[in-house]
């Protein structure tokens, strides 16, 4: 019998977090837990593979010259509105020289039986399919799906049919957008490059293969899921198909980067001489918290992508935002199971890593905030400047999209653009279709069709006309008379600085006087129009979306750290970062850096980034931040706290920041373009983040502020909730 003395105090047990319960129940169960992982990965890779992904480019902007036309097109009937590719011949003989003739159309007549293709229209039909000198033609395919959409395998096959018919001094090769797509490749052998190179860093840092394997075997289940997932989701949104490379650039660094924070927490809980399961529901009760924060900061700045209201973005961005959330979950519940599979060997290795050890944990880290903190004023001033000259380049981005041109030699898309250059001139890859919209409703005719065939013969002369437009096509009606179109071909290349201007030019100065006059509606469309019009659009709303994303990620760091400038510091460091990391994009992809050929910046790429970066940098932000906060909650001395914050993370936010450089930069060895800027421009900015900002500029600032740096209002303290990250 147990007796109890009045004088005895109640004992309370602690009801641990969240976080603490959720590492002991997946720690107890853990091979629950990693069973339960394998069957969602393998449930979800099953269920893709048996119903297939259905991948959907949407790119509508609704509001746009370019889409107006597009729909007017559609619904009035127009092969204008179908997808094409142009199949470009040359032969030095001539392409009337009768063998050249019958090689030519006995290839036009194997293509036209091929699958998907609907129309073949020989460049015999038409005298302006040939070129001045005789010796380049081009035949149109028409197909049967939309560019963006059309099935890779048969366009692949046309392509594959077009080579076998070269040799003996004809040359063949598939042009158009959707040859473009089907050639286009993933990320080719990037992601196995980046795991293989984080892997290294993780031996590195913590001196066991097995301790580095746990954050990358976290990382590939979560993406692996993730994957299955999304393809599965397409058939129920539109994910662009360019979708699933970049989950799995994202996903894998910030999965790597999650797992890694927690159980960097988890080794320095050993290393304390706490049991593993201890250990284990302590890293996820502190460091847990950080990387639930962090990711849901992630995920907020991904879906502030949909107050662009571009379609093909949208989809892109909640697909990754399910890999952030997917990773989250894995780095949350499978990490602490593989940490109770592996935990006495990694306790044993620790142990045996520690005897051996000679230096104090994070005396260089501490050594290197003091020098900081007696230079802050240089510190600060030279990072700044060094950011800002690299930030400078930006500031003359110019949005687009690469075109053939751009593409690889070797490549039949960019063989059949510099054939068309040569014979047609530069501008002809990227022609423009002026559209007259009589204004009738489909199907009803009548002397709607003689006024708009009017004004179309009115069109071509005033583009014909025209500066910086080379050539013209005679009138295409639609199949409904309301409705014609005139192709012009512009003198300068689809992504060249002059082309977008005779866009604007024939938008704001030479058309409108013509529908004044005529009443018909004139309307300036194609892909080099729709590139144009989706750059601005993009322009237009970016500072909504990075007012939103930035307001909302201050509001977060406001109820997390209590304080005024915290979040203010962090918004427009962020920015700084960032702004850094686009402008060595554009040095490298714009001016032609390194060799690499120049072209406009994705229109995209800008946005995705700094949704991306903004939330990852808040990883790094929150981690460091919150280890000062509870140095300087426990000691009220803010020099002291951030010396201690520093030498407690800049191990652990170095070394992930490693990891995702790796990550990151392994995608500028892919063959896609798109992949490449968005790799580059990933690692540069995670480099600046850990390297300039949280080792220097940070302790800079937070020595400058001193006690202000934790200032919040009496009002503001009263009315906030309090969120903590910090254990009790």
């Amino acid at each position: 019998m147990t007796v109890t003395r009045d004088s005895d105090p109640p004992v309370t047990r602690r009801r641990g977090s969240v976080f603490e319960r959720l590492a002991a129940l997946s720690y107890r169960r853990r091979w629950t837990a990693v069973l339960l992982w394998i069957v969602v990965v393998a449930a979800a890779t099953g269920a893709s593979t048996a119903v297939g992904s259905a991948y959907h480019n949407d790119f509508s902007l609704p509001g746009t010259d370019a889409q107006a036309a597009r729909t007017v097109l559609e619904r009035h009937g127009s092969g204008q509105a179908d997808a094409t590719l142009q199949i470009v011949v040359e032969d030095a003989r001539g392409i009337r020289d009768a063998t050249v003739t019958a090689r030519v159309e006995g290839l036009l007549d194997r293509v036209a039986l091929l699958p998907g293709v609907s129309d073949v229209r020989s460049p015999y039909e038409d005298g302006a399919a040939v070129s001045r000198d005789g010796t380049v033609g081009y035949a149109t395919v028409t197909l049967d799906e939309e560019a963006e959409n059309t099935d890779r395998a048969q366009v692949l096959k046309i392509v594959e049919t077009v080579r076998a018919a070269q040799g003996d001094g004809l040359v063949a090769a598939v042009g158009g957008e959707a040859a473009r797509g089907a050639e286009e490749g993933g990320g080719g052998a990037a992601e196995g490059a980046g795991m293989l190179g984080a892997l290294v860093v993780l031996v590195f840092l913590f001196g066991s293969l097995v301790a580095a394997s746990l954050p990358v075997i976290t990382a590939v289940f979560a993406v692996a899921a993730s994957i299955g997932l999304i393809a599965l989701a397409s058939h129920l949104a539109d994910v662009a198909d360019f979708t699933p490379p970049i989950m799995m650039l994202v996903g894998l660094g910030v999965g790597i980067d999650y797992a890694l924070l927690i159980f960097s927490r988890y080794r320095g809980e050993l290393l304390a001489g706490a049991e593993p399961e201890q250990a284990a529901r302590t890293a996820l009760d502190a460091a847990g918290r950080t990387v639930f924060f962090a990711g849901c900061t992630v995920i907020i700045a991904l879906t502030g992508l949909v107050a662009l209201g571009l379609g093909s973005l949208q989809g892109v961005a909640l697909a990754v935002a399910l890999t952030v959330l997917v990773t989250m979950a894995a780095s949350l519940t499978l990490l602490p199971a593989l940490l109770g599979v592996f935990g006495g060997r990694i306790r044993r290795q620790v142990a045996r890593r520690a005897a051996r050890s000679v230096r104090v944990e994070g005396a260089g880290w501490r050594r290197w905030a003091a020098g900081v903190q007696r230079r802050p004023w240089a510190a600060l001033l030279l990072s700044l400047a060094a950011l800002g000259a690299l930030a400078a380049p930006a500031l003359d981005m110019r949005l687009g999209f690469a075109d053939a041109g751009n593409d690889a030699p070797a490549k039949s898309s960019r063989q059949a653009y510099d054939l068309l250059a040569e014979g047609f001139g530069p501008g002809f890859s990227g022609p423009l279709i002026v559209v007259v919209d009589g204004g009738a409703a489909p199907g009803t005719g009548g002397d709607a069709g003689a006024d708009v065939a009017a004004t179309a013969g009115e069109l071509r002369r005033l583009l014909d006309g025209t500066d910086g437009i080379a050539a013209t096509t005679p009138p295409i009606p639609a199949g409904d008379p309301a409705v014609s179109t005139v192709i012009a071909f512009p003198d300068s290349a689809p992504q060249a600085a002059a082309t977008s201007e005779l866009v604007d030019r024939l938008r704001a100065e030479v058309l409108p006087p013509l529908e004044r006059t005529s009443g018909a509606d004139l309307l300036v469309g194609g892909p080099t129009a729709a590139t144009e019009d989706f750059a601005s659009t993009v322009s237009a709303r970016m500072p909504l979306f990075v007012s939103l994303v930035v307001g909302l990620s201050a509001v977060l760091l406001l109820l997390v750290f209590r304080s005024v400038l915290i979040p203010v510091k962090a918004a427009l460091l962020n920015l700084v970062s960032i702004g850094a990391a686009l402008g060595v994009i554009t040095l490298v992809f714009q001016h032609g850096w390194f060799g690499v050929q120049p072209g406009p910046i994705e229109a995209f790429i800008p946005v995705m980034i700094f949704a991306i970066v903004f939330g990852l940098s808040m990883d790094y932000e929150v981690f460091l931040l919150s280890r000062i906060h509870e140095e300087w909650q426990r000691t009220r001395d803010p020099q002291g706290a951030v010396r201690e914050g520093l030498a407690a993370t800049g191990r652990v936010i170095t070394a992930a920041a490693a990891i995702m450089i790796v990550v990151f930069a392994a995608f500028v060895l892919s063959p896609d373009r798109m992949l490449q800027q968005f790799g580059l421009g990933l690692a540069v900015a995670i480099l600046l983040d850990a390297v300039v900002i949280r080792c220097l500029i940070v302790p800079a600032v937070m020595q400058l502020l001193g006690r202000r740096a934790w200032w919040l209002p009496a009002p503001l303290r009263r009315i906030l909730p309090e969120v903590r990250l910090e254990r009790d």
